[in-house]
């Protein structure tokens, strides 16, 4: 599923929050990022049209239908096909060639790495 950054933030609230009625997303998200009413219900409205949340009665409780790692996982799967090719192995050179990567990272993603295997 493939979230807009408009619905990721309704999504963060979701995940951090649990289950709330919209209106209460309202207000998290009027004061954190400066949403009015009516952007925030669109946004809810396209989250629930896609799948990602369920609305509830009474008070339009909005209820996460995926986790944070589903998101996560599936992004990261885009992001690998869509710019390398499907290749992690591309997308691993690529990130440690640009960020670059400490002792201990290494060492911890060689365990990871062997613990998946």
């Amino acid at each position: 599923m493939k979230l807009f950054d408009s619905e990721l933030k309704i999504m963060e609230v979701l995940w951090e929050q649990g289950s709330l009625p919209a209106r209460d997303i309202v207000d998290v998200l009027s004061t954190r990022i400066g949403w009015n009413k009516n952007t925030t219900y669109t946004v809810i409205k396209k989250c629930i049209e896609k799948g990602a949340i369920e609305r509830e009665e009474p008070n339009f409780l909005c209820k996460p239908l995926i986790s944070k790692d589903e998101v996560a996982q599936s992004e990261t799967e885009q992001l690998i096909d869509k710019m390398f090719g499907g290749s992690s192995e591309l997308f691993f050179s690529s990130f440690l060639k640009n960020q670059g990567i400490s002792e201990e990272d290494a060492t911890r993603l060689a365990k990871m790495i062997k613990e998946a295997k």
